[in-house]
């Protein structure tokens, strides 16, 4: 658990400051559960430039609480919690001085997000939050108001997250939480988790993560893992301390970051990727006559590819529903073996390529089609789907025919400028796995929307 805030203060000299407005919102990981806002009266005069930075002045505060009577909520709302901020040393310090002018010691664990971004986000200008977020197309309002602050910081935190392959974030977080008992623990664990998609970890008591997989219900899934009594699942269940996840919004995105963060972390219980999870490809190649010719083959690395499969099966049920939708002949496509024309041409699905009746141009010209849909070979495109809340969108980005990454979006200008979606985008590996994931969803999924973009200025 996060709480995430901002703090304005009277500004002054070092450790004399006070707080004239304070903004938390605690995050669980994936949404806000709580929040307190308010301004506080510091019971000493704000800096005149602090006052033309914020825009509060002393008589905005002299009916505001005073630090005493916001201190109880700011212990409740953050504890348990890890203290997120932008420059994270500040707010905590500024925190920790009015609780030791109340006699209180106040020591929370902290995460800043101006270290995150510069770690997660190299290369920008400036880390400074309001130059920041506007790179990353974040909306944000109030500029230097405790509250404007925070839930931009919130939104950043939230990208941050999604950009931690590691997941340095997510170890932090567990090791700051308190060991369960081992009787209660698996039953505790389940009632906590939701029913959502994405992709979860299951950790040990140092935090590190020992398995990491991804489902259309966490919860579900958990519980199967947790009452499967095959000798690994038993394995993980004596040595689990805690479940943590990220919501993802759909399964497309799930499937990617399970694929790239098993390979990057290398769970223990995690069978590890040696074999490739595609066995079958569709390949091209041209005859003595000019036709394209498509075929099933074994996957090869070493050969360039349309799109792959899983398994023959799928190979020859998607080859042969691309053969009836754009009437493609049988033979060439290596569906039908005898000599003269396929059946096809004979109940009049094939327009006669087989026996030279329809030229290679109208013939390839349809084959080109095929290519174009099934395969990303060249291509520019933003696949946007479903996000994690109502008001976002999840987009996956391929450029030049190479998987880039993936991220989530609030606002349609943020897709509309190639830089801003470049920052957002969290990197991903092109590799094969990845490609097929995508190729193959895309396939069965066709409500998708996908943008095509030429990569000339910066506007897509």
């Amino acid at each position: 658990m996060y709480a995430i805030l901002d703090i304005e203060t009277t500004g002054g000299k070092y450790n004399e400051e006070g707080i004239t407005e304070i903004a938390i919102y605690k995050f669980d990981g994936s949404k806000v559960v709580d929040q307190f806002i308010s301004l506080v009266n510091p019971e000493q005069p704000i800096q005149p430039f602090v006052v033309g930075l914020t825009g509060i002045n002393n008589d905005m505060l002299r009916n505001a609480p005073k630090f005493y009577e916001v201190a109880k909520r700011i212990v409740e709302i953050t504890t348990g919690c890890i203290v997120v901020a932008h420059n994270s040393k500040f707010d905590h310090r500024i925190l920790r001085l009015e609780f030791r002018r109340l006699g209180f010691d106040f020591e929370r664990k902290t995460l800043c997000t101006v270290e995150l971004s510069k770690k997660l986000i190299p290369g920008q200008d400036s880390y400074s939050l309001g130059k920041l977020v506007k790179s990353l197309g974040i909306p944000l309002s109030d500029r230097h108001r405790a509250n404007g602050d925070a839930q931009a910081t919130v939104k950043l935190f939230k990208m941050l997250m999604a950009k931690d392959l590691e997941k340095a974030i997510l170890k932090a977080t567990v090791r700051n939480e308190p060991s369960k008992q081992i009787d209660s623990k698996l039953i505790q664990i389940i009632e906590e988790l939701p029913s959502i998609t994405g992709v979860y970890y299951l950790h040990n008591n140092e935090g590190e993560i020992i398995y990491i997989g991804k489902s259309k219900n966490i919860r579900k899934r958990i519980n199967q893992h947790f009452t499967n009594d095959n000798h690994k699942s038993k394995e993980v269940q004596k040595e689990v301390a805690s479940v943590s996840f990220e919501a993802t919004g759909n399964e497309l995105i799930a499937l990617l970051k399970e694929n790239e963060e098993i390979k990057q972390i290398k769970p223990k219980y995690n069978k590890a990727l040696k074999k490739s999870i595609f066995n079958y490809a569709l390949y091209e190649s041209v005859d003595e006559n000019g036709y394209i010719n498509l075929n099933i083959g074994r996957a090869n690395a070493r050969k360039k590819s349309i799109t792959t499969f899983t398994n023959l099966q799928q190979a020859k049920s998607v080859l042969h529903n691309i053969v009836e939708k754009y009437q493609l002949c049988q033979k060439l496509t290596g569906l039908h073996m005898g000599n003269g024309n396929c059946f096809s041409y004979t109940i009049k699905s094939c327009k006669g390529a087989c026996i030279h009746v329809e030229t290679p141009e109208e013939y390839n010209a349809r084959i080109m089609e095929v290519i174009a849909l099934h395969s990303f070979q060249n291509q520019n495109m933003l696949v946007i789907g479903r996000g994690r809340e109502i008001d976002e969108k999840s987009a996956l980005l391929v450029e030049e025919g190479e998987f880039k990454g993936i991220g989530f979006f609030n606002l349609n200008h943020q897709m509309n400028n190639i830089d801003i979606v470049r920052s957002i985008i969290t990197p991903m590996t092109n590799d094969r796995d990845a490609r097929h994931i995508i190729q193959s969803y895309l396939r069965k999924n066709n409500k998708l929307k996908i943008i095509q973009f030429a990569i000339q200025g910066t506007d897509l």
